[in-house]
C-alpha cells in the first residue's frame, strides 16, 4: 500500500515522567473474573445486560482515580451459561459508547479485532466513540487465534503469517482514514463553509487483504485520533507492536520474566525508528483485597464457595504432584510433603509451595490466589501496593491492568485503599487533572499513519 499521500502522521514529543505507573480495569463483565462473584449477596444476578450497572462501576473507576477501561472481546459464546454469565460483556464498542456519556475523563479500550471487521467500520466507530468521548478512546487491535470466532462471520481462520498481514494491513487503513480529516482542518463558520473540502482527502489504498476508498466523516478529536493497544505473542506479534502499538498488553508471571519482555519489546520498537520510550509495557495483575490478610483470605473463600467446596483444590493438587484429601481441606499441609521432592517450575507452583510451608491450608492456599492465570496479590492495600512498586521499579511493566476478582467491592477496595498508597509513594497522579487518553498515559501525538517507521 502507498501511503506517500496527504495522510501522514505529525508528532511531538512529550514529557514522559519514568516514576509514575499508569493503571487501569479490565471490565470483562458486570460480575468479576472470579467464576462464583454472579452468586455473591448484593450482587444483582441480571447485571449482564444492564448497561446502568456497567456505568456504576466505570464512575467508581473513574472517581477513583483510574485512567481507562479495558474490554476484552471474543466472538464466540463458549461459556457453560448453566453455571455462569458469558465471560465477556454483550459488545464492547456499544458498552463503552455508552459509559463515554457518563464519564468525563477514564479512557475507553475496546478490542476489536483486524481479523474480523473490515478496516473502514473499524475506523469510523473508533473515531466516533473518540469524538463522543472528547478525546478518551482507544483500541486494543487484535488478530484473532478462534476458528468458531470465523466461522460466525462466515470464514475459515487462515495461516498466522496471514492473519498478521492482515492485521499490518487493516491497522495502516484504520491509521490513514483517521488521518483522512485534516487535524488543523477549519472548524464549522455560519458566515463561510462548514469545512473546507481541502481538509479532506479519500485515501484510495488497497492491500492484499483489505482496502478503503474515501475518507471517514468525522474530524479529530481532542486528542487527534485513539490510543493503540496491542497483545499477542511470538515474532509476528513483535513486528506488530514495534510498528503501531502505544501500549502493549502482556501477562508475565514473574518479575524476570515481564522486565526481559519489556526489553524485547523496548529493542523491537527501536529497531523499527521509534523512541522505545513511546511504547508501554502494561500487565494484568489480579487482586483481591482486605484489611487483614485474613479478611482478603476470608473474602476470597466467600467466592470460592459459591463455585464448589473442591473450587481450585484440584488444580493445587495437580501443582504440588499429591492427592489432597478432603478431610484435609482445612489443615496445614505436612513439611514431608515437601522433602526430596522435584517440582514444576511454573511460578504458581513455586508460590503454593512458599505458602504451604508457611502453614496455610490447602482452602487457603487456593484463596490466596495460587492458581489465578495472571500474578498478583490477595492481601492488605499495603501488600498490594509494594507488590506495583516491586514490579514498577524493577522495570517490569510500565503499569498495570487491574484484574478484580469481585467488582462489587473491588474496585472501591483498590481505588479507597491502594491509590492513597501509590499517590504518597510518588509512584502514581500526576496526570489526573488530564483529560485525554494519550495525556493521562503520556503518549505522543499522532494523526495519521506514522510513516517514520521501517516498514
Amino acid at each position: 500500500m502507498d501511503f506517500s499521500k496527504d495522510n501522514s502522521v505529525s508528532t511531538k514529543a512529550e514529557n514522559i515522567s519514568p516514576k509514575q505507573m499508569s493503571l487501569g480495569i479490565m471490565l470483562s463483565d458486570n460480575y468479576g473474573v472470579h467464576p462464583g462473584a454472579w452468586r455473591m449477596p448484593g450482587v444483582d444476578v441480571n447485571g449482564y445486560t444492564d448497561i446502568d450497572i456497567a456505568i456504576k462501576y466505570a464512575k467508581q473507576a473513574e472517581d477513583g482515580g483510574l485512567e481507562y477501561i479495558f474490554v476484552p472481546d471474543r466472538a464466540v459464546l463458549d461459556a457453560d451459561i448453566a453455571q455462569g454469565p458469558p465471560r465477556f460483556q454483550m459488545e464492547p464498542m456499544m458498552m463503552l459508547t455508552a459509559i463515554a456519556t457518563h464519564t468525563k475523563r477514564i479512557g475507553l479500550i475496546p478490542s476489536v479485532s483486524t481479523s474480523l471487521t473490515e478496516p473502514y467500520q473499524t475506523a469510523r466507530q473508533l473515531k466516533a466513540l473518540d469524538v463522543i468521548s472528547h478525546g478518551r478512546a482507544g483500541w486494543n487491535a487484535i488478530a484473532t487465534n478462534d476458528p468458531s470466532a470465523f466461522a460466525n462471520y462466515g470464514k475459515q481462520m487462515p495461516p498466522r503469517n496471514e492473519k498478521y498481514e492482515r492485521l499490518h494491513e487493516t491497522i495502516q487503513l484504520v491509521q490513514a482514514l483517521w488521518g483522512s480529516w485534516k487535524c488543523d482542518a477549519d472548524k464549522p463558520n455560519k458566515e463561510g463553509n462548514f469545512a473546507n473540502p481541502s481538509d479532506i482527502h479519500p485515501i484510495s489504498l488497497q492491500g492484499r487483504h483489505v482496502g478503503a476508498f474515501g475518507s471517514l466523516p468525522i474530524p479529530p478529536s481532542e486528542q487527534g485520533q485513539p490510543v493503540i493497544f496491542q497483545a499477542g505473542g511470538g515474532s509476528l506479534g513483535l513486528q506488530a507492536f514495534a510498528r503501531y502499538a502505544d501500549v502493549v498488553v502482556g501477562m508475565g508471571m514473574t518479575i524476570e520474566d515481564s522486565r526481559a519482555y519489556r526489553n524485547a519489546i523496548r529493542e523491537a520498537v527501536a529497531e523499527a525508528g521509534r523512541n522505545p520510550d513511546d511504547v508501554k509495557l502494561v500487565i494484568f495483575v489480579n487482586f483481591g483485597l482486605g484489611n487483614t490478610i485474613r479478611e482478603a483470605l476470608d473474602r476470597r473463600k466467600k467466592l470460592d464457595a459459591q463455585v464448589s467446596e473442591f473450587y481450585g483444590i484440584n488444580q493445587l493438587s495437580s501443582f504440588l504432584g499429591v492427592p489432597i484429601d478432603r478431610k484435609d481441606f482445612d489443615k496445614p499441609l505436612p513439611a514431608s510433603l515437601f522433602e526430596n521432592k522435584r517440582f514444576s517450575a511454573d511460578p504458581r507452583t513455586i508460590k503454593a509451595i512458599k505458602l504451604a510451608k508457611e502453614g496455610w491450608s490447602p482452602r487457603d492456599l487456593v484463596a490466596h490466589g495460587v492458581t489465578d492465570y495472571n500474578p498478583g496479590v490477595v492481601g492488605t492495600q499495603e501488600d498490594a501496593a509494594d507488590f506495583l512498586q516491586e514490579w514498577f521499579e524493577a522495570g517490569a511493566a510500565d503499569g498495570f491492568i487491574l484484574v478484580v476478582d469481585s467488582i462489587e467491592d473491588g474496585i472501591q477496595n483498590f481505588t479507597d485503599g491502594v491509590i492513597p498508597i501509590l499517590k504518597k509513594k510518588g509512584l502514581f497522579g500526576a496526570n489526573e487533572a488530564k483529560m485525554t487518553l494519550r495525556e493521562n498515559l503520556d503518549i505522543p501525538f499522532q494523526y495519521g499513519v506514522n510513516d517514520k517507521i521501517h516498514r
